[in-house]
C-alpha cells in the first residue's frame, strides 16, 4: 500500500467489508508510539437510541400522541 502525494491511502476492500467501513463512515487516526491507529469513529448515534425513552416508563404511544397534539 502506498500513500499518494496528497496523503491519501486506499484501504483494501476485504478490510473495508470486514470492519464495516463504507463511504459514509467517519474514521479516527490516532498517533501511537508504534505508528498510527486507524479506527471507525463511534460517535454516530443510532436513530433508535435518539428516541429511546421518549415515552418514559409505562407510557404508551396513544398518550404521547395526544400530548404532543394537545388533544
Amino acid at each position: 500500500m502506498r500513500m499518494t502525494q496528497r496523503g491519501q491511502i486506499t484501504i483494501p476492500k476485504d478490510l473495508r467489508e470486514r470492519f464495516g467501513l463504507n463511504h459514509n463512515v467517519e474514521i479516527e487516526i490516532i498517533p501511537m508510539n508504534q505508528g498510527i491507529l486507524i479506527q471507525k469513529r463511534e460517535t454516530m448515534e443510532h436513530p433508535v437510541d435518539r428516541i429511546y425513552g421518549i415515552l418514559g416508563h409505562g407510557g404508551n404511544t396513544d398518550d404521547y400522541i395526544e400530548e404532543i397534539r394537545g388533544t
